[in-house]
């Protein structure tokens, strides 16, 4: 079985959808946290792939970019579909998925408070609205889940990243989304995820 050790800093974010699937796999993994972005990260980042994390190691070799490594995860777990145009779509909601949380991170780390302000607002008025709301149709036209009727990584991934971008919006994204709702309340209750849940540090974001 190989050595996982997965680096990244002390919040849920981008490492959260991996550290999710390594549970569901049932696998192992250093879970490192770089505690101190000002005195520690500077140090790390020169040995990082691309300047970025998360990293994940495996076997003591490093790879970087959260869906990709995603993707590597999920398919020997049956999470990618059955087939090319299955990946393809299932790969294109994770995608989706990313560009909704790095809309989120863009007004929620703004250090100027009008302009965060301003950001936020059109965030939540439009941004947040349009992906949901394509999601939740997704949902509802594919059994419940993004695609096929069936679990893949998509549906972990957004379970993963729910709690940081619900927080951050300080609003429930689910509300009047009972497929949203429902995906969410799946993964949740698979017992290697819920394990995994039930131990995580309690974070916000």
């Amino acid at each position: 079985m190989p050595h996982y050790k997965l680096t990244y800093f002390n919040v849920m974010g981008l490492g959260e959808p991996i550290r999710f699937l390594l549970s569901y796999g049932g696998d192992e993994f250093e879970d490192i946290r770089v505690m101190d972005r000002e005195s520690e990260w500077p140090k790390i980042k020169p040995t990082t792939p691309f300047g970025q994390l998360p990293v994940l190691e495996i076997d003591g070799k490093a790879f970087s970019q959260t869906l990709p490594i995603c993707r590597y995860l999920a398919k020997p777990l049956n999470l990618t579909g059955k087939t090319d145009l299955d990946s393809l779509e299932i790969d294109a909601v994770a995608a989706a998925l990313h560009d909704l949380r790095k809309q989120v991170a863009m007004f929620y780390r703004e250090e100027d408070p009008v302009l965060r302000e301003k950001k936020k607002e059109q965030t939540l008025n439009n941004v947040l609205p349009f992906y949901l709301n394509k999601l939740e149709e997704r949902a509802k036209n594919n059994g419940g889940y993004f695609h096929g009727g069936e679990l893949s990584y998509a549906d972990i991934f957004f379970t993963a990243i729910h709690d940081s971008l619900a927080n951050a919006c300080s609003v429930d994204i689910t509300e009047g989304r009972p497929h949203l709702k429902a995906i969410r309340n799946q993964v949740l209750d698979i017992p290697n995820i819920k394990k995994w849940v039930e131990r995580r540090p309690k974070l916000q974001f």
